[in-house]
Formats: structure tokens, sequence, C-alpha cells
């Protein structure tokens, strides 16, 4: 109860904060019955210092990933994009030249996720890499109700390791439900990816379908 109206006060809090009204509807009741599972690539793993680079995203519904409805932009980057993280994603700075500005690649991604549930994998990250962009421009902090894979995964396995450790990396979670890896890694990928953990888990959550 007390957590209840603590997060009614935040969200009420976080809406005072508004600057553009054209926002609103991102503290909408969501209705859709969606989910919108997202990745981000950046220049690193600082939210303070670091850059997005790149933001892919899916929409599931009725448990279907709607691939048809598949968000990706490019965003210009302002600093240099080290060799060590275009190791990891692949994204080179030509990759990036012709991107979109930081505000109208947020903006639209605030249009694709409406007041959907967020879903992903380590979120908190990529929340706080979007935060850093919306903050300065809207005032507020991304206001939606958010599930972490990692956290599902790890509440499905200790059932079965009690006090064990349970390996939370991606690469085994994608083996233990049989998905396959899709390879080159990207935001838009990496988001269908979680998508397909994320129908795993919640099928087992639900008794499965």
């Amino acid at each position: 109860m007390l957590f209840s109206l603590y997060k009614n006060y935040k969200r009420k809090r976080n809406l005072a904060k508004l600057r553009d009204e054209s926002f609103l509807s991102l503290f909408d009741e969501d209705t859709s019955g969606e989910y919108v599972v997202f990745d981000t690539e950046t220049t690193g793993l600082n939210p303070k210092v670091d850059e997005i680079l790149s933001i892919g995203a899916v929409k599931i519904k009725e448990n279907k990933i709607l691939t048809s409805q598949t968000f990706e932009v490019y965003v210009k980057n302002s600093k240099a994009i080290s060799s060590k993280s275009i190791e990891i994603h692949g994204i080179r700075p030509c990759d990036v030249q012709n991107g979109k500005s930081s505000d109208e690649a947020i903006r639209e991604f605030l249009h694709f996720i409406g007041s959907r549930t967020l879903v992903g994998y380590y979120l908190e990250f990529d929340v706080n890499m979007i935060n850093k962009y919306i903050q300065p421009m809207l005032g507020i902090e991304l206001p939606n109700t958010m599930i972490e894979v990692s956290e599902l995964y790890y509440d499905a396995q200790i059932p079965m390791i009690p006090q064990g450790h349970i390996d939370l990396r991606f690469e085994t979670m994608l083996k233990k439900y049989n998905i396959p890896n899709m390879g080159a890694h990207n935001a838009v990928n990496d988001a269908v990816m979680t998508a397909m953990i994320f129908l795993k888990l919640k099928g087992k959550s639900s008794g499965a379908r």
C-alpha cells in the first residue's frame, strides 16, 4: 500500500515537470495491450558522459512480436566513437554521420512507445540513457511501467537452484529457451531476441499457452 502511494506521488511529481504538453500521452493509462521491447547502442557504459548511437525497439501484442512495427534510428554523436565500442556494436562514425539529431530521434522514440510497458535486458541502463536526453528536453523521466527480463529469468530459475548461482548472461538465456542468436549485435536484433526471451518467460509465469 505504501509503495503504491509512493509510486503515485512520484508519478504526479514527474508529470508536474513536463514542459511539452504534446507528450502528455506518456502518462495516460495504456489500453493498447502492447509491450515495447527496446535496446540502445551507445559510445560507452556511463550515461553521464556517453551518448546514444542507435535505438531499436519492437512491439509485442497477444504474445506475438510485431516485426512489422519495428523501430530503428541512428543518432548523430558529438564525441568520437572508440575502437573498443565499435568492436562491440559495429557502429562506425560513417554509420551515424547521416543519423538524426538526438532531439529528433528521442521524440520519435517517445511517440513510438507512448504509455506502453517497456521491457528490456538490463533495462535500467537503457532507461538512464534515454532519461539523459529527455530530462533537459522535456523536464521528465520516462514514466512507463518497466519489466526487466533478467529478473523474470532469475525468478523462474531460483526454485530449481535454491541459494545457487543463477547465470544471467544474455547468451545463457537464449540457449536455455532454444532461441536463435541473431548474430549481429545491434539494437533491433537485441530487442527482438529479448522479446523472444520475454515471451518464453511470460508464458511460464502465466501457465504457458
